[in-house]
């Protein structure tokens, strides 16, 4: 944007903020996985109600995203990222002072909100001060981050969780939080905000935070009459969220980009699919290995460390070749690897080998990283810089959207099976039929995403 950039801001002091950020944003939500059990406990909370201590985050994050990458775009993504970090950080304090349920799940909403604030600007700003040539390689590094975090979480989390208590996850996360913000504060001296003459589109904003809450809070609910009717409102309320952008002069999310961009809208896609097929994953392993095999935290941990170790090592090499080799061919190739590791958990009994679960992971973790980053590459590379916000912020929605559909496909199939109890003897036979039919739901889901991925065509390096 400015011939004197890297006379503006330190691009290392840049990177280290951004990465730590990207580190430390998955760490919380898989170091809480590992620490539901605990939490039941100490909370006296049901599987159902422990579900929602990460939905409520994945809730909040997923609607404010567009209106915040938006905003980050008009106001400046720096800005957005600071007082995004201010938020995220006292909101994890709250969530280690929590001394009920509904107090912990309202606390993981607030943060989820900080984190939308952070995740709307962060890689934006990294797509802005890198050149293209750079960018598969810059979003390769940051998606490893992502997945150091994601390695580290089950094992020092299960560590932590045992040791010190959950609340101790939060403290580690607010301190975290502290360093960010001195690291922008003192290190970050640039600003990006290429569309700093447009108006901000208020009611588009209110009426798709209205349409998606409705919509994703209601899915998580089925099949109750009154989930039925949200989920329904929801979708009609993202019906007309889109006939009003298609007006909108300056719209909060651009349409256009889904109509006339086929690469942005498939990528996007994609990823939507991707992420409900995946995410449960973890959820749903983790209550198996510690309520049905008896795993201490720190063993699931061990285990569960399988798949985003493999993530992290493969991610930054498919975000290399996708600098050379069309995102198409890599990601759609990693989600077919997905599948096969999907198919494997389906026959998930009380007597598998953790053996098996360590392979099934591996082969989830090599298509996860296969997929990631080029497909992060393929959506970003197909914008124009004045977009780059909007992009980011887009595809930052349709991942946690897609984590929150993965979360309430399991917590849905879970409360069939089980209801509202925690998993204890007589309780395993039911959970594991509702195993088996969550595998099952997220193979068909990915089955899908194969095709998504293909259908974006040949990616234009811009």
């Amino acid at each position: 944007m400015h011939s004197n950039t890297d006379q503006q801001f330190n691009k290392r002091i840049l990177l280290g903020v951004i990465f730590l950020s990207s580190f430390f944003n998955p760490f919380m939500g898989s170091a809480v996985n590992i620490a539901l059990p605990s939490i039941s406990r100490d909370l006296s909370m049901d599987a159902v109600e422990l579900s929602w201590i990460a939905m409520a985050f994945l809730l909040s994050s997923a609607v404010f995203l567009v209106p915040f990458g938006k905003l980050a775009d008009i106001w400046g993504r720096k800005k957005m990222l600071l007082y995004g970090n201010v938020f995220f950080t006292f909101s994890t304090l709250l969530c280690a002072f929590s001394n009920s349920g509904f107090m912990l799940i309202t606390s993981r909403f607030i943060q989820g909100i900080g984190s939308a604030m952070i995740l709307s600007s962060g890689m934006a700003i990294v797509i802005s001060a890198f050149p293209p040539e750079k960018r598969g390689r810059i979003i390769g590094w940051n998606t490893s981050a992502v997945y150091v975090g994601l390695s580290a979480a089950p094992l020092l989390g299960g560590i932590l969780t045992q040791t010190f208590g959950w609340q101790s996850l939060f403290y580690i996360n607010a301190a975290a939080g502290i360093l960010i913000i001195a690291g922008i504060v003192f290190g970050v001296k640039a600003e990006w905000a290429e569309a700093r003459t447009d108006l901000f589109d208020l009611t588009g904003s209110v009426i798709y935070v209205l349409a998606m809450s409705a919509l994703m809070y209601g899915f998580s609910k089925l099949p109750g009459r009154f989930a039925l009717i949200l989920t329904l409102s929801g979708t009609a309320g993202l019906l007309f969220f889109i006939t009003w952008e298609l007006r909108a002069k300056i719209p909060v999310l651009n349409i256009g980009l889904f109509r006339k961009n086929k690469i942005f809208a498939f990528s996007n896609l994609a990823a939507l699919i991707n992420y409900a097929a995946t995410f449960g994953v973890t959820f749903v392993l983790s209550l198996y290995l510690q309520s049905v095999k008896g795993l201490s935290p720190r063993e699931a941990g061990l285990i569960l460390i399988t798949q985003p170790v493999m993530m992290a090592v493969v991610a930054s090499v498919s975000g290399r070749l996708s600098d050379r080799i069309d995102s198409r061919i890599l990601s759609s190739a990693g989600m077919a690897i997905i599948v096969i590791g999907l198919i494997s958990l389906i026959f998930l009994s009380r007597d598998t080998t953790s053996t098996y679960l360590i392979t099934t992971l591996v082969v989830l973790g090599f298509g996860f990283g296969m997929f990631s980053s080029p497909n992060t590459n393929s959506v970003m590379s197909s914008v124009e810089k004045k977009y780059l916000g909007t992009a980011s912020a887009t595809l930052g929605t349709m991942r946690l959207t897609g984590q929150m559909f993965s979360m309430a496909i399991a917590a849905m199939s879970i409360h069939l099976f089980i209801g509202e109890t925690t998993i204890q003897d007589a309780t395993i036979p039911g959970f594991m039929k509702s195993v088996r039919v969550i595998f099952t739901v997220f193979t068909i889901l990915c089955i899908l995403g194969v095709f998504a991925s293909m259908a974006r065509g040949k990616r234009q390096m811009t």
